[in-house]
């Protein structure tokens, strides 16, 4: 992607179902568990590169030890900073101590059978320490006390705050999305405790016993179900109670990513599926997505049960409609993935009619190439259409010449190839002392580099791929200043994402509408055609329903798109992107939602191109950015 966009965080949870001894005889280690969940961590970098953290929780502690161990980093090499201080504290040991798993689990941190990373990327507010994940809610009760992280965004926040506050009576220490969320399950995992102790205290058992009665029978899936009732947004949370039950949830449209992996060794849950294959070495047919809509629960003595947490008045499980993020397989999530590799070749593959159309089936004198480096599989697969669609251009113009065929025609017509190479080049970031910001833009716009001798000048067109193009500005301000270099007759630019038009509430950092190249492009299209009146039109419409539940409110903004065909705001969009005395012809081209639909069909929420937004509090995040944007406010509308 040319233009850099911070979004999901990651997640990774290992239970250890046998004693660490059992580990220690068979892999050699006493730390398979932290080896394993660092693996899994740096696996999903990728996911998160403004802090990393990691929380263990050793089960059936000795009365007044240290069974909770968190340890946190927003350094620069995070995941690095936090596994070296973890095992600092083993580094002055003897093989002979290393391998006592007994004595390291009674008397070292992080020896324990849960546990559970963080990857954070922060979409909103600053990066400090204390706003790095694993969040932990103390209590001197072992069941009541709570750590949780997780990869979401609510569009509700304000709400579930006001009901923390006003409904349940508490005190939250601030208004974050993920201590609401912790107070929030902390409320209900306390009521439902108190309700177990009220219970079986009338029984007369010792505290002891009744603190055993607690933790086998503690109903996780009550719990969550209460706390989730009324969360409007995309979600994965993964939590650990005190005494050793664990937990994961997923939003009920699947919106963020979980997958499993769970044998008689482990339980395993990662954001992404080719990490825990590289793990732990496992064929990705026997890893599983977390089902939308339910939970994950492991208990204490090694019960595992997937949950539905969205029930009807009868108890019966409401499936609602799954709108897993496409971004994740356009962009976000790793390609090593064998279903994301796949459908990221599709998309570029079926680019490749409007591609041909546009340089009039001239393969002799256009140049394919992409923008690196996220784009890379998406060109394999526009590559590949390529030759399928030269290969039947080739056999109509043999079938054409009938009994005139002869050697010499069949090599001319056989010697036509794609012409693909390597015409951009990223290089390391630049680093620059000037504060002009004329000239420190300059130094900026030569993070990109070109090859050279291969554009034959003001003779042939090339084509350049980029997975998305969202802002526009790095295209505008360094790749097309610099490839005009080579003095090609037209660049074509194209995308194998749609048109992102409305912002993202579900964690992805696209949230204010005048960030959009096409957003921008739509509002110069009102200018132009005299229909400036529209934009306060609806303006009005989205104020009208500030104050309706957001389930009444309606997307305001999809109107005013439908005005302009898609193929005009991309035109508008090309002049934006378009530098100022270039020589070069340019055109921008899309990737249309449809064909999205083909490549990913697994994958159907589109909200950012299409503005179906799967939550009701979407289409009140969208007008509320529209809002913000009419009354000059650089905020975010959630």
């Amino acid at each position: 992607m040319s233009d850099s966009i911070k979004h999901e965080c990651g997640i990774a949870l290992i239970r250890l179902l046998k004693p660490l001894e059992y580990y220690q005889e068979k892999y050699g280690s006493t730390f398979y568990g932290l080896n394993k969940l660092h693996l899994l961590m740096q696996k999903q970098r990728n996911r998160g590169q403004d802090g990393a953290g990691i929380v263990t929780i050793k089960l059936d502690p000795l009365p007044g030890s240290r069974y909770i161990s968190r340890k946190r980093s927003n350094a620069v090499q995070s995941i690095k900073d936090v596994f070296e201080q973890v095992f600092s504290n083993f580094k002055d040991m003897t093989p002979s101590q290393l391998a006592d798993c007994q004595q390291l689990k009674d008397n070292h941190p992080y020896m324990g059978e849960l546990l559970m990373g963080h990857l954070r990327y922060g979409t909103h507010g600053g990066n400090t320490i204390e706003q790095v994940h694993p969040f932990l809610r103390q209590n001197n009760w072992i069941s009541r006390n709570l750590v949780l992280a997780g990869n979401f965004n609510m569009t509700n926040t304000d709400e579930l705050f006001r009901h923390l506050v006003v409904e349940l009576g508490q005190h939250p220490k601030e208004k974050s999305d993920t201590v609401t969320l912790m107070e929030r399950i902390g409320h209900f995992l306390d009521d439902e405790v108190q309700r177990l102790f009220n219970y079986y205290k009338t029984e007369r058992y010792s505290h002891q016993k009744l603190t055993d009665l607690i933790t086998h029978n503690l109903d996780v899936q009550r719990i969550l179900r209460r706390a989730t009732r009324k969360l409007d947004g995309g979600y994965v949370l993964a939590g650990l109670i005190g005494h050793g039950d664990a937990f994961v949830v997923r939003d009920p449209n699947g919106i963020r990513p979980a997958f499993k992996y769970i044998d008689d060794e482990v339980v395993v849950i990662a954001s992404e599926r080719p990490a825990i294959q590289t793990a732990f070495n496992v064929h990705f047919s026997k890893i599983e997505e977390l089902a939308p809509g339910h939970a994950l629960i492991v208990k204490k003595d090694g019960r595992i049960s997937e949950v539905p947490l969205l029930l009807n008045q009868d108890m019966q499980p409401i499936v609602a409609p799954r709108t897993a993020c496409s971004f994740e397989r356009i962009y976000f999530s790793r390609g090593t993935d064998r279903d994301i590799y796949n459908e990221r070749k599709k998309l570029g593959e079926l680019l490749v009619p409007t591609v041909l159309k546009s340089i009039d089936y001239d393969f002799e004198n256009t140049v394919f190439s992409s923008i690196p480096n996220t784009a890379e599989t998406a060109f394999f697969g526009l590559a590949e259409g390529l030759q399928k669609a030269l290969s039947q251009q080739k056999k109509e113009q043999i079938l054409a010449l009938g009994k005139e065929v002869t050697p010499e025609k069949l090599d001319k017509i056989l010697a036509t190839i794609p012409r693909i190479e390597k015409i951009v080049v990223k290089d390391e970031k630049l680093r620059t002392f000037i504060t002009n910001d004329a000239s420190r833009g300059e130094m900026v716009s030569y993070v990109y580099d070109v090859t050279y001798g291969i554009v034959q000048n003001e003779v042939d067109t090339l084509v350049l791929l980029d997975d998305s193009i969202v802002r526009g500005t790095t295209l505008r301000n360094s790749i097309i200043k610099i490839v005009s270099r080579l003095r090609p007759k037209k660049i074509l630019l194209i995308s194998s994402a749609p048109q992102i038009r409305y912002p993202d509430c579900y964690g992805i950092d696209m949230s204010k509408l005048g960030d959009f190249v096409a957003f921008n492009a739509l509002v110069e299209l009102l200018k132009e055609n005299n229909m400036e009146h529209e934009l306060w039109a609806t303006y009005e419409k989205c104020k009208a329903q500030e104050s309706l539940p957001k389930e009444k409110i309606v997307n305001e903004l999809v109107r005013l798109y439908s005005l302009f065909k898609y193929e005009e705001v991309s035109r508008k969009i090309t002049q934006i992107v378009t530098p100022p005395d270039i020589a070069p012809t340019i055109e921008v081209i899309y990737q249309t939602i449809e064909n999205l639909h083909i490549a990913c069909p697994n994958h159907s929420g589109d909200w950012y191109f299409s503005g179906n937004y799967p939550t009701a509090g979407g289409n009140a995040v969208v007008n509320k950015a529209f809002i913000n944007y009419m009354e000059n406010k650089n905020m975010r509308a959630y």
